[in-house]
């Protein structure tokens, strides 16, 4: 009896009316901080490297890296935020920090998500018109124009952040919750709208889009290899934010199954946080994929590391070496 008063406990002890807490063995609960560490400080310093690499070196001040700083934005948030605090309700069961951090918490959450995928929306449509049209390209895309896109993507993904959580947010009564619980409770619905608008709908669009750029690689090759010399690093690029897309696709996709397979279940199965940790580890994979691709960031994080930026005229320093 003793025993299963010490595993069952309430998050906070003196509010009879507060959640349930689960009680962990020691070892498990070292060993999920650790791993929750890792992932934070791994995913913030990763994106850092790719954000302060487009921010300061001015030859990377172009409209495609403007969106990747976008979307490393938008991951770097994940790592800072959404990773620690996430990972403080996972393991301890309770949420510790407030109901009005807890709704500010899950709009983050829910912009980073919309954000990210309309950061990669718009880069789609980028690499297809570097791709289809690249003798315009500078010409119909500029950098005042993509960043005019990511204001208006981050400003429609807050607002639709508002509309998903307006009950969650402003009529908290309606739910029925125990103090010390952060979760939003939506009707199958609801789920299902929301799949829709936030990933089936753009990701759709995003697919055509690559398709198109591929079959347009492949036909008119030789013309543009000819014509202007620029389409293998365009093709390039566009092969390199492809796997982006992939992987995002790949890190999203289990995560919604579960969540359209479990329906409006009030606890969190093994499966679903697997999958939420898998979509949260996709935040560090793009800098990975960028590493392993792009040989000016591997330049520019030499430099961020050695602390070589601090070097005068640092930004004017060359971070594409002539192709031998």
């Amino acid at each position: 009896m003793e025993d299963n008063r010490q595993r069952i406990q309430h998050c906070f002890p003196d509010n009879n009316l507060s959640c349930f807490k689960d009680i962990k063995p020691e070892v498990e609960y070292i060993l999920l901080y650790v791993f929750i560490s890792l992932l934070s400080v791994f995913t913030v310093f990763l994106n850092l490297l790719v954000i302060i690499s487009i921010s300061h070196f001015k030859q990377l001040h172009t409209p495609t890296n403007m969106l990747i700083l976008s979307l490393a934005v938008a991951d770097l948030i994940v790592g800072l935020i959404i990773i620690p605090l996430m990972g403080i309700r996972f393991i301890e069961t309770c949420w510790y920090f407030g109901k009005t951090f807890c709704f500010l918490f899950l709009f983050f959450v829910f912009v980073v998500v919309s954000a990210s995928l309309g950061n990669l929306v718009f880069i789609s449509v980028d690499r297809y018109i570097a791709v289809s049209d690249p003798l315009r390209y500078t010409v119909r895309v500029t950098t005042d124009k993509v960043v005019f896109c990511i204001i208006i993507n981050w400003l429609c993904s807050s607002i639709y952040s508002v509309l998903i959580l307006y009950n969650t947010m402003f009529y908290p009564e309606t739910h029925d919750k125990c103090y010390g619980d952060c979760t939003v409770s939506f009707k199958f619905e609801h789920v299902v709208t929301d799949l829709i608008v936030t990933f089936v709908t753009p990701s759709s669009v995003i697919m055509f889009i690559y398709m198109k750029i591929f079959c347009v690689a492949n036909h008119q090759a030789k013309v543009v290899n000819s014509v202007t010399g620029v389409s293998r690093s365009q093709k390039k690029a566009a092969k390199t934010l492809g796997i982006v897309v992939i992987v995002y696709f790949m890190c999203w996709i289990p995560y919604y199954i579960v969540i359209l397979i479990e329906g409006n279940e009030s606890t969190e199965s093994v499966q679903l946080n697997v999958t939420c940790w898998i979509v949260y580890m996709n935040s560090c994979m793009n800098p990975l994929i960028y590493a392993l691709f792009y040989k000016w960031f591997r330049i520019t994080a030499k430099h961020i590391v050695t602390l070589k930026i601090f070097n005068p005229s640092s930004e004017y320093f060359s971070v594409f070496p002539e192709d031998k």
